[in-house]
């Protein structure tokens, strides 16, 4: 319960926020809500041409296709580990479950070394590229193969002449599904609340996401304090499509992972 109050007061405070006045924002009690919702939000799209809806734009291309492209390889990576023998398995598990461990924020300096030195600093390829490969998304998808895949389903498979390829895409992706999505959501969620990557990768702030744009507004607000109301808008508009995207997915949302961390 207490834990419920400690996540949702600071919703709550933005929702409330959101509906005040820039004048109001600081002379009014903290959960009084004001009447200027809507004035906010016509303001925040009237910024710069609308330049928070190309942020958010930029956010659900980052998000959205990185966190696909990452649940793709990390089903991929996790299968074979889980479903196939070779030489060094065991040490490649083992350095990725090191990556898990590893804060993201620490990579960051090194990763815009290797993609300014390709020409790719300062464009969409240097948030999405890093953004594909998930030490815990590989590790979850491992897990979740091994617990729900059956051997004889896969020997089945190959005895009935499945190619390898097929026998991924037709008998493994469907069982996996679930716990595939479970890696989507955290991947997705990640991409979409990261901040550090694409500060360090990005100078233009027409390729900026949403954390980004609105830091550069908050930076801001120290000389013009109305951006103060901005920003607290677009904390609110950005909060949204995670809320949508959870709703829409809830029904695959399984406990079988933590089944499968059992077994594993």
């Amino acid at each position: 319960m207490l834990g419920a109050v400690y996540c949702l007061v600071p919703v709550a405070w933005v929702l409330v926020a959101a509906t005040k006045s820039g004048a109001d924002l600081f002379s009014t009690f903290t959960f009084a809500p004001g009447t200027h919702l809507f004035a906010n939000i016509a303001d925040l799209s009237a910024y710069r041409g609308g330049l928070f809806w190309r942020w958010m734009l930029n956010t659900v291309l980052y998000a959205g296709v990185g966190a696909a492209l990452s649940t793709l390889v990390s089903a991929m990576a996790g299968f074979g580990l889980a479903k196939y023998e070779f030489l060094g398995k065991s040490t490649f598990f083992n350095l990725i479950l090191a990556g898990v461990l590893v804060p993201g924020v620490i990579l960051a300096i090194p990763q815009y070394l290797l993609v300014a030195r390709v020409g790719m600093a300062d464009t969409y390829w240097s948030v999405l590229l890093p953004s594909i490969i998930s030490p815990y998304g590989i590790y979850l998808a491992r897990i979740y193969a091994t617990a729900s895949v059956p051997d004889e389903l896969v020997e089945a498979a190959r005895a009935d002449g499945a190619s390898e390829a097929r026998l991924f895409v037709l008998v493994a992706l469907p069982i996996m599904r679930s716990g595939l999505v479970t890696v989507f959501l955290f991947q997705f969620v990640g991409i979409w609340n990261n901040f550090m990557l694409p500060y360090i990768m990005l100078g233009s702030d027409r390729l900026f996401p949403v954390t980004v744009g609105l830091n550069g507004l908050l930076n801001q607000g120290a000389t013009q304090p109305a951006l103060y109301t901005l920003v607290i808008t677009g904390a609110l508009l950005s909060i949204l499509p995670l809320v949508a995207l959870f709703l829409l997915l809830q029904r695959f949302w399984q406990v079988d992972l933590a089944a499968g961390a059992v077994k594993a």
